[in-house]
């Protein structure tokens, strides 16, 4: 069994007919379904050919609007499990989650993909309703010195979450929240150099002293989404070193994509996990972190 668990309805131009075609051809059994609730303006307008809320919506959209996670699921009930990451700063967030929850069946919060410190009050409070409900989190970082867009207009860089010392804060306040790292921000401090602060995707040898293996030892509650080029360029960089990382802690990472590619399959193909290892990573700590959903 595989589990993707992380990616988006109509995204990157695969409607739901494409996106069930294409778990179909690279064997996939479930996807996690998440939304992507930031608010326009918070993220980069060239990008809009790719979403489907800014073309439905205008000015009013949120990039992946949770209504088109529900009609997926509401088309292939037994293919989905539903995300829905509201806006932290939303004065009804946890009464907005929590009727997700009631009504819909929503198993994971996220994406969380905004412009605030996820370490700040708002984000705490949401995150620790995510503890006491058995949500996990997903959240997106991006450092702003790695983003920059060569434009001054609308925005020079397109940062969101903050760095490792807000994501190291987050997991002390919140211990029994699942909480998952992702993106260019997260995935490049897999080594113990700095060559992420100014490249989202950095190459070269894992140096030691890397945060997320540090991180990883520190706290039980962090847990590691391996989608998208910044989780497949990290974990591509030393196959050695990565394969002793997830058998150092093979209960903390997850396959996902956040596209619609085979190379995160063909990467853990080519660690040659243990057949346990590999379960895990496919599929079990997904369904564990969602109660078998």
């Amino acid at each position: 069994m595989i589990i993707d668990a992380h990616n988006h309805p109509d995204w990157h131009k695969h409607d739901f007919e494409k996106f069930i075609a294409n778990m179909d051809a690279n064997g996939i059994d479930k996807t996690w379904l998440l939304s992507w609730e930031t608010p326009y303006g918070d993220f980069d307008p060239e990008s809009v050919h790719v979403l489907p809320g800014a073309i439905l919506e205008g000015e009013r959209g949120v990039p992946i609007p949770f209504a088109r996670c529900l009609e997926y699921k509401r088309r292939a009930p037994d293919r989905f499990v539903l995300g829905y990451g509201p806006n932290p700063h939303r004065p009804d967030a946890i009464m907005a989650l929590r009727s997700a929850i009631d009504l819909y069946d929503v198993r994971i919060c996220g994406e969380i993909k905004f412009r605030m410190l996820y370490d700040d009050p708002d984000c705490i409070d949401l995150f620790r309703f995510c503890g006491e409900a058995h949500l996990p989190v997903t959240l997106h970082f991006d450092y702003p010195s790695a983003t920059l867009t060569g434009r001054s207009i609308p925005r020079k860089h397109w940062w969101f979450g903050g760095d490792m010392n807000n994501l190291d804060h987050l997991l002390s306040l919140c211990p029994d929240t699942a909480i998952l790292g992702h993106a260019p921000g997260f995935w490049a401090n897999i080594s113990g150099d700095d060559l992420g602060l100014c490249n989202g995707y950095p190459k070269g040898p894992v140096l030691p002293g890397g945060r997320i293996e540090a991180m990883l030892t520190k706290y039980k509650n962090l847990y590691c989404d391996i989608s998208a080029g910044s989780g497949c360029n990290a974990l591509s960089r030393d196959l050695d070193y990565t394969y002793k990382l997830i058998c150092r802690f093979p209960d903390r990472f997850l396959y996902a994509r956040d596209y619609f590619d085979n190379v995160h399959q063909e990467l853990i193909e080519k660690l040659f996990l243990p057949a346990d290892v590999k379960e895990l990573v496919y599929h079990g700590n997904a369904e564990r972190l969602t109660a078998g959903a």
